[in-house]
């Protein structure tokens, strides 16, 4: 069992300053990664990753290696890293998520050994969707709350990663009911990709339309809370506001329905007809979706 648990590093990074996410996530990250392989390829959450000028790995006794980021996958949330050196740890198996259901027991492992693994129970599986146009499937949502569970490993029963940590939440049961949890993206959600992200820094199947903005719901509405400089929406004139009533003609309902009917529409690139309450006028704008990879300075490979 120490075995498995020297296999989550802790992971400390430095970002670009100039880049698009010092603003919102900082320079100075530190979190976790899982040690999948033998050659030193580390999972971890996006968050550590993203615009990464500086990586670092630490091992379980305080040695320190060096690292590159491998990729990123926008869809997961989740990115890749590689050790200049060899790690000399036994890496964790990758299991299915698939099969993890609610009440089953799960195991949290992080970069503090065995001594800081916590046992968890699965307490919902569904859909999250969050502000910054993302969405995950399935998302496994785990009590009690641990701390230190970014890019934290979540095992199942037979000590195979099902889960990679991503956020502290405060509805973990339902959306409705209050209970402090941890969301964990499920690994299976990243599996299918991890050749493409080794190799070529990113998936290579098409990226779905990005649009450059925050969303909140509110009673099924779907509110536009920020514009990223630069971004589509900016160009196309979106507003802090603004509520978005339909997608290419068919009506939002909620953040799932809203990203649902915007990457049923096509890749990154095809221009998005939105129809908007904006103050007190219905407007119509087109926006010319972009490929969200374009806004990063990392993965460093196209």
């Amino acid at each position: 069992m120490e075995e498995l648990a020297r296999a989550v590093v802790s992971l400390v990074t430095d970002a670009y300053p100039d880049s698009r996410t010092a603003g919102v996530l900082g320079t100075h990250r530190e979190g976790n990664g899982i040690v999948i392989d033998r050659e030193g390829r580390i999972l971890t959450v996006g968050y550590l990753v993203l615009d990464a000028q500086r990586v670092r790995v630490l091992r379980f006794d305080g040695r320190e290696f060096p690292a590159t980021v491998l990729g990123y996958d926008v869809d997961s949330g989740l990115g890749l890293v590689q050790a200049q050196a060899p790690l000399g740890l036994e890496p964790l198996v990758l299991g299915d998520s698939s099969r993890l259901a609610v009440d089953d027991p799960v195991l949290l492992l992080n970069s503090g050994g065995l001594e800081a693994a916590r046992a968890g129970t699965v307490v919902s599986r569904r859909t999250f969707a969050a502000y910054w146009e993302y969405m995950v499937e399935a998302a496994i949502f785990t009590v009690p709350p641990q701390r230190d569970f970014a890019g934290a490993a979540l095992l199942d029963r037979d000590l195979r990663v099902v889960g990679v940590g991503s956020l502290l939440v405060q509805n973990a049961a339902s959306e409705g009911l209050a209970m402090a949890g941890n969301l964990f993206v499920p690994i299976d959600r990243v599996k299918p990709v991890l050749r493409d992200l080794v190799e070529a820094g990113r998936p290579r199947a098409k990226a779905r339309p990005w649009l450059g903005v925050n969303v909140a719901e509110q009673f099924g509405r779907v509110i536009v809370t920020r514009i990223t400089p630069g971004g589509p929406a900016r160009e196309s004139g979106l507003q802090p506001g603004d509520i978005i009533l339909e997608v290419d003609g068919h009506k939002v309902d909620g953040l799932e329905s809203f990203y649902r009917q915007l990457w049923g529409l096509g890749p990154a690139g095809i221009v998005v007809k939105l129809k908007l309450l904006q103050r007190n006028d219905v407007v119509r704008i087109a926006v010319t979706t972009r490929d969200r990879y374009s806004q990063y300075r990392t993965p460093p490979r196209p």
